[in-house]
This record gives C-alpha cells, sequence and structure tokens, in this order.
C-alpha cells in the first residue's frame, strides 16, 4: 500500500470584494490535471515568505483582477478557513483568511497580472449579485459566501473574524 504524501501547507489571504451595486467579483477555476473539477473563489491566494496577511491580499487582488486598495481600505479578516485539496496532483492543506472590501468608482477587472498557473487554471473573473452566487450551479468556496455577502450588504461587518468551512 502506498502511503499519501502530507500536503503542502500554503497560508492564504483572500478579498470578498463588494462594488456599489452590492456584487460580489469571483473567479472561475479548474485543476488541469483534472478538468471536470472547476469551482468558484473570491480573488487571492498564497502569502509570500514573511508577508502580512493583509498586505498578501492587497497584492494578491491586484495580480489577479487589476483592482487596487490600499491595505488600510480592507475589513477584518470577516472569516477564516482551512481548505484540504488537491490541485495539479499534489495534496494541500490552506489555511486562509479573508477580508472584506467595498469599492467605489470603476470596477473593470484585468487578468494580465495572472500568473502561469492562473493563466491555465482561471477562465473566467465575473461580477454577481448575493442571488447569482446562490446559483452559481458549480462549486463555491467558501460554500457559505452568498450568506457572508448577505451579511456584509445588509448589516456592514460586525468585527468578529467568523470560523467557515
Amino acid at each position: 500500500m502506498t502511503a499519501q504524501p502530507e500536503p503542502e501547507v500554503r497560508h492564504a489571504a483572500r478579498v470578498i470584494v463588494l462594488d456599489e451595486a452590492g456584487r460580489v467579483l469571483l473567479m472561475r477555476g479548474f485543476d488541469p490535471a483534472d478538468p471536470s473539477n472547476v469551482w468558484w473563489i473570491t480573488p487571492g491566494g498564497g502569502l509570500e515568505p514573511g508577508e502580512d496577511e493583509r498586505a498578501g491580499a492587497v497584492r494578491e487582488l491586484f495580480e489577479e483582477s487589476g483592482l487596487r486598495v490600499r491595505p488600510d481600505e480592507l475589513s477584518g479578516p470577516v472569516a477564516a478557513r482551512t481548505a484540504f485539496f488537491s490541485f495539479m496532483g499534489r495534496p494541500y492543506r490552506q489555511d486562509e483568511v479573508l477580508f472584506y472590501a467595498r469599492l467605489t468608482g470603476a470596477t473593470d477587472v484585468d487578468g494580465s497580472g495572472w500568473t502561469d498557473v492562473e493563466r491555465a487554471s482561471v477562465t473566467e473573473l465575473r461580477w454577481c449579485t448575493a442571488d447569482e452566487l446562490e446559483a452559481v450551479g458549480e462549486p463555491l468556496y467558501p460554500p457559505t459566501l452568498p450568506s457572508i455577502v448577505r451579511g456584509l450588504l445588509e448589516d456592514g461587518w460586525d468585527g468578529v473574524r467568523h470560523e467557515v468551512d
């Protein structure tokens, strides 16, 4: 019996970005090793060694969407989760935090800052309403994102970092 490899541990930061219309920015991705394995996520990704979570969230948001925010424009982290997954044949454990940003003004997105891996595994950037989140029809991470977004739209951030699946 072959032993399963230990998952690589990653630390990541993501941003729940809402525009003036109350839409959230999502990325549709898939695993190049298994193209049938698709999902929707908020912009974000792995932290660089020694990088602060907030700084990493700002960097990742810009790289993945072209949207610029300052670290002090992020609220949170509003949520945190640990995810176990396989990507390109490797197991991962990802400890991630999710920040919140509310944008005003232009919300044109641009994937020109994507890495080679992102170009090979991300098919779309899309602004979605809360109703569209619930009807996306493909896995959404975190799965509780629709309720998180509705809470942010209705009440803003409550100041608590919520542990989510």
